[in-house]
């Protein structure tokens, strides 16, 4: 399996990659809970009506899950909503050995510039004006495939990683500003 909260967290570590360098795309992180509720109500019970799933979901932008288990039960339980052909899923490939917690999700293209990078090939029209931060986000990757097969560890960006605008670690100085790492 994957490292606790690998899917939530390298979505919003994703998602504040994309708000820092592209200031102006909208993107809307959410956190499904109940796996039943994907499939429509007459397909299951607890599943949410068109309506709902669709405002949640949209009708026609592109969607990217990333889901701790295999891709394709996403796809089965999203097959007969409106926006199915748009539904992206990132999920468990079986790839991996023993290796770091991030790792494990890079391997797996769950991890947050993984992840960053679908968006920008997804969005219409992103990928044209987004070329420079695609290339660093794939930079970061390699840097981090380096690292961690020279040290055994994921690299201190990642490990020591904060929200932005959260307060420092005790192992900081008190004012030494939080930054997102790349």
């Amino acid at each position: 399996g994957f490292p606790a909260g690998c899917p939530p967290w390298c979505t919003r570590r994703a998602a504040g990659l994309l708000r820092v360098r592209r200031p102006g795309l909208a993107v809307r992180v959410g956190h499904v809970v109940h796996l039943m509720r994907m499939p429509g109500a007459k397909d299951s019970p607890p599943g949410l009506p068109g309506r709902t799933f669709d405002a949640l979901f949209t009708t026609a932008q592109p969607v990217i899950v990333a889901y701790h288990g295999y891709p394709w039960l996403c796809h089965r339980l999203t097959y007969r909503r409106t926006n199915h052909g748009n539904i992206h899923v990132r999920g468990y490939k079986e790839e991996g050995t023993t290796t770091t917690p991030f790792d494990m999700c890079v391997l797996n293209q769950l991890d947050r510039f993984n992840l960053a990078i679908d968006v920008i090939d997804r969005v219409p029209g992103l990928k044209d004006v987004s070329a420079h931060v695609r290339e660093e986000l794939k930079n970061k990757l390699i840097e981090h495939r380096q690292y961690v097969r020279t040290h055994g560890e994921d690299m201190p960006e990642i490990r020591n990683w904060q929200w932005p605008g959260a307060p420092a670690a005790t192992n900081q100085p008190p004012n030494e500003p939080v930054v997102e790492p790349v």
